[in-house]
């Protein structure tokens, strides 16, 4: 079994700007406690066809997050986010199905913004262990740090300390990419790849 499977974690979430807030700490936590966040944003390929990304993500990936904090439509005549729940089966069907036995030690995260959301969506996940970060960054850096802490083999920071950290990490990439020529909200709606590439750098530094 690859070290990158078993050190990559796979991100399930909604891709809209009310998102980022939760999103950003979200691949921070991941990254701070040494395994690596894989995100279909990962990378801007247009050639690329994306059902196709996401399941070879999928099967790099041992550990798997998913957020249906986002599934509810919110206006009249919207719909249903499904995106997120085919992700899921996705997910789900690769550890069920996939001869390789390596797929069988797979685990996930299921994470909702209101205490048992999910059910009125998704009643096949009745009984999962869902947990609820009520749209509180906060909270949500707790609930993937403790999910986190129950199969690593190394001791994690404690959640404030990463708290902490996340918020010297985004003063530092606003001071650094404001002195580069971007503005407030260039900063705040970065692409992935770069964002995912200053976190990296920033981390690496850390640790050195």
């Amino acid at each position: 079994m690859s070290d990158l499977f078993t050190k990559n974690v796979f991100i399930n979430c909604p891709f809209d700007e009310k998102y980022r807030v939760l999103l950003k700490p979200l691949l921070f936590t991941i990254k701070y406690c040494s395994l690596n966040p894989r995100i279909a944003s990962e990378r801007m390929d247009s050639s690329e066809v994306r059902i196709d990304k996401i399941q070879a993500i999928i099967e790099a990936c041992k550990y798997s997050i998913h957020d249906l904090s986002r599934i509810k439509a919110t206006e009249k005549g919207e719909f249903y986010r499904l995106n997120i729940a085919l992700e899921i089966g996705l997910d789900m069907g690769c550890k069920l199905y996939n001869p390789d036995p390596k797929y069988k030690t797979k685990q996930s995260l299921i994470l909702e913004g209101e205490k048992f959301s999910y059910q009125k969506a998704l009643s096949d996940l009745s009984g999962s262990d869902v947990r609820c970060h009520h749209d509180d960054p906060e909270q949500l850096v707790e609930e993937v740090r403790a999910w986190l802490a129950s199969f690593v083999e190394w001791d994690l920071p404690g959640p404030n300390t990463i708290w902490y950290e996340y918020n010297a990490f985004n003063m530092d990439l606003f001071t650094e990419f404001t002195a580069n020529g971007f503005k407030k909200d260039q900063i705040e709606q970065l692409n992935m790849p770069e964002y995912l590439r200053y976190l990296n750098q920033w981390i690496d530094l850390k640790r050195v």
